[in-house]
């Protein structure tokens, strides 16, 4: 079969296979595995040698490891470096050491052997945790950050764990002596000296042609020929499109080289999963049922308990460490890369890769049920027995209280302090409160809901109050017993929506400010001004939309609950609204309207206005 129809193949089945799998909530990396496996000699048989297609696929790793060299800047790296280096390298040895000497004693590998199969299970999956901390919107959680930084750091381990494969499968050979570390050495120099002196002005050369199909071809190009060199030079090609994407990480076409990069990569890395499914042996889990299941298991138990450990000594909550754990619990992609390498270089066997190649897939299969399982049956256990610890705050007698250090809240807290006024603020957040307090802020960690956190913050002895807490419940909850227990408090609430302030306002809340209300007014008389609208047209038609918006808000109080009433009243006002603009636009262009607007002169919007009245 010759290699066009091959790829052909290949491309229709995944066109097929890997979409039904996003819709059944597979990931897109077993999406790719399970076509290979069926296309594969264990099912289908519809390919017998995809040698062919493997040698095209490796190019997707190549191209992976090129985006994220560009991704590690080295200002970011810095700025995450506990996380990376630290956790990521405690988790990498420890997971590696404990594996390779399980690998030794219970499948009676060489030393070098069991180094390798260990450390590459250590490393957990970049493409499927990623992408099931952002089904699960996760990835901004305390545990996601902390998973995406140990998974940068396993990146950048496969990297050497690579280049040494070839030591370990011959100390004697010439070919990795001082000559070879010298030719490395060099050959990263000139690349260095070439990125920076020759690449970027010819990337500002293409770029400024107007060409900008030239970006992908200049990219390509850099990726192919660093790769041809790096395989006349007989150095790693994995390591030299890695490197090179460091040494372009800072330039200012980085996005322009991922953009380019990133459809190739991804259409490759997709033939590289199928290509290690094709050589999964199936029929292995139906022979050695006891080796692959309890293989995997054991897998995912080890990195489970040792991921745990590492977090809690860094005093991560049972949650968080319990969640981090479970994330990358599986064996993942570099797994596959490593171990290919290490055949080739005939560090391992087949016969071991086989059985290897399935566990690591099976381990990402039983992911996402380990995190159904954890996050819904362990983790709300561990919640239940640990109550938080709220902070103590000191008698301060503060003026003002500001509960909720969000967006609102810290802008409120800003301008108080430029004018040397104090305050006490709180929140429930404890990833904020501690973010507040490595820069030097004072914020207490406690839950405004809670009758004993406001007496301790003094409200008995405070002039304002700011409710700026995010979730409407809460803020209610809060508005409700300042209302009933403190009527004098002068209250200031920040409301999510409309619907917010007629629960606000049904308290009897005097203040209430409207998020992005002013911001998208402003915003509004921006765009009008830019597309030629004169000043005091814009200005005049965003007050009197305001006008016409604060009285509608006004009339639906009563009928906030009624939807068919609710779009009624919008309806009517929205004719009222554009006869009204109708009617102003006739009036300008009179004389009387002319002269009208020479005595009105406004440059602004009135960011007074902008409380619900």
């Amino acid at each position: 079969m010759s290699l066009l129809l091959q790829i052909t193949l290949f491309l229709a089945a995944a066109l097929m296979i890997v979409p039904l799998a996003k819709r059944l909530g597979i990931a897109t990396v077993l999406g790719y595995l399970f076509t290979g496996i069926l296309l594969g000699p264990s099912v289908l048989n519809v390919v017998h040698d995809p040698e062919d297609i493997h040698k095209l696929a490796e190019y997707g790793v190549i191209f992976l490891m090129f985006i994220i060299g560009l991704e590690l800047r080295p200002q970011r790296l810095w700025e995450m470096r506990k996380s990376i280096f630290v956790m990521g390298s405690l988790q990498v040895t420890l997971c590696g050491v404990l594996l390779a000497c399980i690998v030794f004693f219970a499948l009676q590998q060489q030393i070098s052997a069991s180094v390798v199969i260990g450390f590459a299970l250590a490393l957990s999956s970049t493409a499927f945790v990623l992408q099931l901390l952002s089904e699960k919107q996760q990835l901004n959680t305390t545990f996601g950050q902390q998973s995406f930084s140990i998974l940068l750091f396993q990146d950048i381990a496969a990297i050497p764990l690579i280049a040494i494969i070839p030591l370990l499968a011959g100390t004697n050979s010439t070919h990795h002596g001082v000559a070879y570390f010298a030719a490395i050495v060099a050959t990263f120099t000139g690349l260095f000296l070439f990125s920076r002196y020759l690449m970027r002005p010819f990337f500002r050369f293409v770029a400024k042609s107007g060409a900008h199909e030239l970006i992908t071809a200049v990219g390509l190009f850099i990726v192919l020929g660093v790769v041809a060199l790096m395989d006349v030079l007989g150095i790693s090609t994995t390591l030299g499109a890695f490197l090179t994407g460091v040494l372009l990480a800072d330039s200012e076409f980085r996005h322009e080289l991922e953009a380019s990069i990133a459809p190739f990569k991804g259409l490759l890395l997709g033939l590289f999963f199928m290509t290690v499914g094709m050589s999964t042996q199936v029929s292995l889990l139906w022979e050695s049922p006891s080796l692959i299941i309890g293989g995997a298991l054991l897998l995912m138990l080890v990195k489970l308990l040792a991921l745990t450990a590492i977090a809690r000594y860094f005093e991560f909550s049972w949650r968080n460490s319990l969640m981090l754990a479970t994330c990358l619990a599986q064996g993942g992609e570099f797994a596959f890369v490593v171990l290919n390498v290490a055949m080739s270089e005939h560090v391992i066997t087949q016969a071991i890769l086989e059985p290897i190649n399935l566990i690591v897939t099976l381990s990402m299969i039983l992911t996402p049920i380990l995190y159904w399982l954890m996050s819904s049956w362990v983790v709300p256990l561990f919640e239940k027995e640990a109550t938080p610890v709220y902070d103590e705050i000191p008698e301060q007698h503060n003026p003002m209280i500001i509960a909720g250090f969000g967006r609102v809240g810290q802008i409120v807290a800003r301008l108080v302090h430029l004018q040397h006024q104090t305050f006490t603020a709180i929140d429930s957040n404890i990833d904020k409160v501690d973010f507040v307090r490595n820069y030097g802020g004072k914020l207490y960690y406690g839950d405004a809901t809670q009758p004993d956190i406001l007496r301790a913050a003094g409200i008995e002895h405070a002039k304002v109050f700011v409710l700026a807490i995010d979730d409407i419940e809460d803020s209610m909850n809060v508005a409700r017993h300042i209302r009933l227990n403190y009527p004098d408090l002068n209250l200031l609430v920040r409301a999510r929506d409309r619907h917010h302030v007629h629960l606000l306002r049904d308290l009897g809340v005097e203040h209430i400010w409207r998020e992005t209300y002013l911001s998208s007014l402003g915003m509004a008389y921006f765009a009008l001004r830019n597309l030629g609208i004169a000043e005091q047209d814009a200005y005049k038609s965003i007050e009197l939309f305001r006008d016409y918006d604060e009285k509608l808000l006004a009339q639906q109080q009563s009928i906030y609950n009624d939807e068919q009433k609710v779009y009624e009243t919008h309806r009517n006002a929205l004719a009222e609204l554009e006869h009204l603009f109708e009617s102003d636009t006739q009036l300008r262009q009179s004389p009387v309207g002319v002269d009208l607007q020479r005595e009105l002169q406004h440059d602004r919007i009135d960011v007074t206005r902008d409380e619900v009245k």
